[in-house]
């Protein structure tokens, strides 16, 4: 059977990156009003690729921010339901800073399809796509041996936020036994595994004051109290010099990583060079104690992505800004919570910052997304890992992911366990620049989900 699906798919290939390079030519950008429409485009082209490979129920629930495709096949009330999720939406792309093509304008270079949303995740969700065509094919069956549900959503690159309320108000309909999450990464093309945890993530923003506007620095230089001074010496004492998070009780509730997934993790192979030139990180930091793995993905984190403050365009008027802005991005592992690490934020925040500056800490965690690890006896789980052996021709072994996402929204939207799949990759620069995705890695991932279909009734 894998044979027949991956002759299928090999015989589709061409048409594959054709239909990836159609739907990546439109710009779904995520939180642009001018690009709504073109969110509306997008859904409407998955609407119309999931009724041409014979979904009977195909709708395009709209929300204020993007609309969300969802899609039923259900055939046997005896098989299992499983609801695949993944999103549309993409991020904003500065066309100067891509040199392979420009963002929405496909190019297949050297066994990669280069545009944004190519591999996060418009791959990622077409892949399940060809997975059931495959399926289909290689089984002659007249539809699939699970019944499948997709919601394909276009909020998450801000943050999904209706998503809670599309599961809310559609719970009759998206009910399922299983959850499979398709927005993550695999280690390596050579070396695939299985993602059982997913951190969680919430932003912050602080503000620091200081004069009461700017004011020329030859006036006031010396006495006057200098904002972006104050964000420094803050920021800087956010890690000490073991890379450990010196806001008091952060770590309190943190669960250390099982011996288990500690041996899973120092099996996957790893290099510190390997890792940096896939990575473009330049050198090797953060938490001491902890292997590179074990800090990605079980161990929290707090990033500091943007400082702005005074002139960052044009020239400078040397004046003494009045204000410093910082954003944070937190990444928390169980068992924190984001109500926890906010309140943790604000009284070290309050306590740290000199007398002299006024300040500001916008935190929301009522939209922070908690993290979440798959049960570690739920028997897909195993399913899923002799899948990928299957679509991959070689063993998978285990892996966490280091961002965040919407997974126990939809655990607790559902009623059902996560499983995680995707075929992103760490070199396939995700919100940066010549974003990428290798087409064999979509062509093994389409082939382990159709293994996967047809292995999980048997569970």
């Amino acid at each position: 059977m894998t044979t027949k699906v991956r002759d299928y798919l090999a015989e589709h290939r061409d048409a594959m990156v054709a239909e990836l390079a159609e739907w990546v030519r439109i710009p779904s950008i995520a939180g642009v009003p001018e690009h709504l429409v073109d969110l509306r485009r997008s859904a409407n082209w998955l609407a119309a690729a999931l009724r041409e490979t014979g979904f009977p129920s195909v709708e395009v629930w709209d929300t204020e921010d993007g609309p969300a495709v969802y899609a039923e096949w259900c055939a046997d009330p005896e098989a299992p339901t499983v609801l695949i999720y993944s999103h549309h939406d993409v991020r904003a792309a500065k066309d100067e800073e891509w040199d392979e093509t420009a963002p929405f304008e496909p190019t297949v270079r050297d066994g990669y399809l280069y545009g944004r949303g190519a591999s996060d995740a418009k791959g990622q969700a077409l892949a399940h796509v060809w997975a059931v065509r495959a399926h289909l094919a290689a089984t002659g069956r007249q539809h699939p041996a699970v019944n499948l549900k997709l919601l394909v959503e276009g909020e998450e690159e801000t943050g999904s936020a209706h998503l809670r309320q599309l599961l809310q108000d559609n719970r009759d309909r998206v009910g399922a036994d299983l959850i499979v999450f398709s927005d993550t990464l695999l280690w390596r093309a050579d070396h695939p595994a299985v993602c059982v945890s997913m951190r969680g993530t919430m932003l912050a923003q602080l503000e620091i004051m200081g004069p009461l506007q700017d004011v020329h620095s030859g006036a006031v230089s010396g006495p006057a109290p200098n904002p972006v001074l104050e964000m420094s010496r803050l920021l800087a004492a956010l890690h000490d010099d073991k890379g450990r998070i010196t806001v008091p009780g952060f770590y309190d509730s943190v669960v250390e990583p099982s011996q288990r997934f500690r041996d899973e993790l120092a099996a996957l192979p790893y290099s510190d060079a390997d890792w940096l030139e896939r990575s473009l990180t330049r050198s090797v930091g953060g938490e001491a104690g902890y292997t590179v793995l074990e800090r990605l993905w079980t161990r929290p984190a707090i990033e500091v992505t943007s400082v702005i403050a005074g002139d960052p365009i044009g020239p400078s008027r040397a004046a003494v800004p009045s204000v410093a802005t910082a954003d944070l991005s937190i990444r928390y592992v169980s068992d924190q919570t984001g109500a926890e690490i906010a309140e943790q934020l604000r009284r070290w925040v309050a306590d740290t910052v000199g007398d002299r500056f006024g300040h500001r800490l916008t935190v929301s965690p009522e939209s922070a997304q908690d993290p979440y690890r798959t049960p570690d006896d739920l028997p897909a789980v195993a399913v899923l890992a002799e899948a990928v052996g299957e679509g991959f021709g070689r063993p998978a072994g285990r892996m966490g992911n280091a961002g965040g996402g919407p997974a126990v929204w939809l655990s607790e939207g559902v009623g059902a366990p996560v499983v995680y799949f995707g075929t992103g990759l760490p070199e396939d620069h995700w919100h940066d620049s010549n974003e990428r995705v290798s087409i064999d890695v979509l062509l093994a991932g389409a082939a382990t989900l159709a293994a996967f279909w047809d292995r999980l009734p048997a569970v």
